[in-house]
């Protein structure tokens, strides 16, 4: 088994265009770091807490398919004219906590919470805030510092 870290980058394809920008700065910051990705999608960002619990679930030890060492989360949630985005914000950011506190995962939150397009765009950007390959970043330090605690090997 390779020591370079196998990561996954889930993805919300609500905000579709905004996404795949976010995906290719992740994208870019993984494939700059020379480990190894793959790609999945959830309809909405509110699924993006099963869909971590899912690829944990289905990465288990009897499967002997090989566990994803990190996890990229990337999304977009626009305030509307109702109050769903404050429930759908909260509960995403929750249950991505609460799997990352229960299972012990290195994740990178690239979920951007945004009052516009506008907003989410400068974020998004490769050539702006970068939002995506932050998330990437984040992804890859928490797994050097879960190393050097000595929780890896899984």
């Amino acid at each position: 088994m390779s020591d370079l870290p196998h990561i996954l980058i889930l993805d919300a394809r609500e905000q579709e265009e905004l996404v795949d920008e976010l995906v290719r700065g992740a994208v870019t910051t993984l494939d700059d770091a020379a480990v190894t990705h793959e790609r999945l999608s959830v309809p909405t960002a509110f699924e993006l807490p099963a869909g971590v619990r899912f690829a944990v679930k289905a990465m288990d030890v009897y499967t002997g398919r090989r566990r994803f060492d990190g996890y990229v989360v990337l999304g977009c949630v626009v305030r509307g004219e109702t109050n769903r985005y404050d429930y759908v914000c909260a509960e995403v950011m929750r249950g991505l906590q609460d799997l990352v506190l229960h299972y012990t995962l290195a994740l990178g939150m690239g979920v951007l919470t945004v009052e516009s397009r506008e907003q989410a765009w400068i974020r998004a950007a490769t050539g702006s805030r970068n939002q995506g390959g932050a998330a990437a970043r984040t992804c890859l330090d928490m797994i050097a510092l879960k190393r050097r605690l000595r929780l890896f090997p899984r």
